[in-house]
């Protein structure tokens, strides 16, 4: 079994925990390709036993590998997926940093974790990717993200009017900050913090949501995922911001941009005792009565 192993920022606090998981990641035999970058991080505590090999992009990741770890917080797998792109590798999420709802495999949970993948009791979920089509080539050929689309202002500039338009036909337009496309994954992400509604994965939809709007009677709406979703942009500024997950483009308004469901899905894998019921309730407190 190949297992690509990513981590983008390396924590001297978390060279324990690394360490102990590459520990069980060998002890299995299973056979590991790095992230280049990360092994330059930790190969002065990790004493491989068998020969490193690397990835330092998603053209040259083995096309034979089995799964591909993430090591860090739900950022780290947002990376991952353009590692993966539509190859079909599964991910999955160890969390490292603080919340993970992407990233669930918690530290206290490595061990079983990984015992449950060598021996392969998990499970694959597919995930909605949204896809972004533009008149100037943007993002480095992978115009895909698996939690949101995102127009916004730059920094101290004024709010923005975003004209909205679902399969050609007028929606709305937004004065706000900015406005969010999400899918079911990602509407736990930025677009929970700005308001918008929790929404199954398993759910054929987009969430748009509006950042900070002027009309305070504007709010998230939730769409079929087999509409196009396309935009005009105004403001005072000349430039805007564009991003797909935590990656950022500054275009002009003349760019013309739209969204709709990526034509491939991405796997995340699933310990059976994950769900994501369980996930919700946890990482949101529900039920939970916080006083003192």
């Amino acid at each position: 079994m190949i297992i690509a192993v990513y981590n983008r920022v390396f924590d001297k606090a978390d060279e324990p925990i690394v360490s102990h998981i590459l520990q069980i990641l060998d002890k299995h035999k299973l056979q590991l390709v790095f992230y280049k970058e990360f092994y330059e991080r930790i190969k002065s505590f990790y004493p491989s036993s068998q020969q490193p090999r690397f990835f330092t992009s998603r053209l040259d990741l083995p096309p034979n590998t089995d799964m591909l770890i993430s090591l860090g917080g739900d950022g780290t797998m947002l990376d991952a997926v353009t590692f993966v792109g539509n190859s079909g590798i599964p991910l999955v999420g160890v969390n490292l940093g603080r919340l993970g709802f992407l990233a669930a495999i918690s530290e206290d949970e490595v061990e079983g974790a990984i015992m449950s993948l060598a021996r392969g009791s998990y499970t694959l979920e597919k995930r909605t990717l949204i896809h972004l089509d533009s008149s100037v080539p943007l993002f480095d050929g992978a115009p895909y993200a698996l939690n949101e689309f995102t127009i916004h202002r730059q920094d101290t500039s004024s709010m923005i009017k975003v004209h909205t338009y679902l399969n050609g036909e007028f929606l709305n337009t937004y004065w706000a900050d900015g406005l969010i496309v999400a899918t079911p994954t990602g509407s736990t992400g930025y677009s929970l913090s700005c308001g918008g509604p929790v929404v199954f994965p398993q759910t054929s939809s987009f969430v748009i949501t509006p950042v900070a709007p002027h009309n305070l009677n504007t709010r998230p709406i939730v769409v079929p995922d087999d509409n196009v979703i396309s935009f005009e942009i105004e403001g005072r500024s000349e430039q805007f911001l564009c991003t797909l997950d935590a990656r950022t483009e500054t275009i002009k308004s003349s760019v013309q941009l739209a969204v709709k469901k990526e034509s491939f899905t991405v796997s995340l894998v699933r310990p059976d005792e994950h769900n994501f019921l369980n996930t919700i309730r946890q990482k949101l407190y529900w039920g939970v009565d916080r006083r003192n």
